[in-house]
């Protein structure tokens, strides 16, 4: 989007109807969008509970990490050890 021409701040929304609102009747050409990361979600249940014993500041860098990129640690977590298997087995 050319600098030039005003945008408007993205608005946040309390919940997903707010959010369906406005998209629906927005004309979100006056936004920027630059700044949005892609988001993942996850629709598979998680039936499963694991204890894991780490050291203080791994646990600390892990949620650190999370923190940078706008997610809760033990999802983060879960997308590190999905993304390595899957790297295993593209090996």
């Amino acid at each position: 989007m050319s600098k030039d021409k005003k945008t408007k701040s993205f608005p946040r929304f309390k919940n997903d109807e707010d959010a369906e609102r406005f998209v629906e009747e927005a004309d979100l050409s006056e936004y920027d969008f630059s700044d949005f990361k892609p988001m993942s979600f996850e629709f598979a249940p998680k039936d499963k509970a694991v204890t894991l014993r780490l050291y203080a500041p791994l646990l600390d860098a892990v949620k650190d990490t999370a923190s940078k990129e706008g997610v809760p640690y033990q999802r983060y977590i879960r997308h590190v050890l999905e993304k390595a298997i899957q790297d295993n087995r593209h090996a």
